[in-house]
């Protein structure tokens, strides 16, 4: 009973430590430019992002796949066999064939970072953009992301805002994180009026 204990002990503390390091993690920034009843505004500045693209229109069947080849590219599967920290969010475009990114951190340039060994992994710069984004919690499904995603169409109808490209899904906890969770999806605006 009391080596139950410790082990229970141990794993908690692990948990809890590995939870506040995937917290802790660099974020996307922005700034929100008008608050709606139902979404946000925000402007993103220019970031880099690797990327992949897989074979699926449906989250439960690419996130881990996706995440699974892009979390090899920042712990050492590249050609200097160098770390990359994680950040947040992880996004996923909602089209017929989904692409999943990470953000790189700031502290690094295009030039900097070394070549992925997966060959499907890309490397891109996403420029300054406005966006409006709808926010949702608890663990993310097809079916909630769609609901979501309809919902942040019809408000931007409703707004009279135009928006252009596909829709993405952005998700900001470890898989295992049960508290606090946020999730959100956002779409590029056009031509929206600073």
């Amino acid at each position: 009973m009391k080596t139950l204990l410790i082990i229970l002990t141990l794993c908690g503390v692990a948990s809890a430590g590995f939870l506040s390091y995937v917290k802790n993690n660099e974020t996307y920034s922005y700034e929100v430019l008008k608050t709606y009843d139902d979404f946000e505004v925000r402007k993103y500045d220019a970031a880099l992002f690797t990327s992949v693209r897989l074979d699926s229109a449906s989250y439960k069947t690419s996130s881990s796949k996706g995440f699974k080849i892009l979390a090899g590219y920042i712990f050492g599967e590249n050609e200097r066999s160098e770390k990359i920290a994680m950040t947040t969010p992880v996004t996923m475009d909602l089209e017929e064939k989904m692409t999943m990114r990470f953000l790189v951190p700031a502290e690094f340039e295009l030039t900097d970072l070394p070549k992925p060994n997966h060959d499907g992994i890309v490397i891109e710069e996403m420029p300054e953009r406005v966006v409006a984004v709808v926010r949702f919690s608890g663990y993310a499904n097809d079916k909630k992301i769609e609901t979501h995603r309809k919902k942040l169409a019809q408000a931007l109808q409703n707004e009279g805002l135009n928006y252009q490209g596909a829709f993405t899904f952005m998700g900001y906890n470890a898989p295992f994180d049960p508290v606090d969770r946020r999730n959100e999806v956002m779409v590029e605006l056009q031509d929206y009026e600073l």
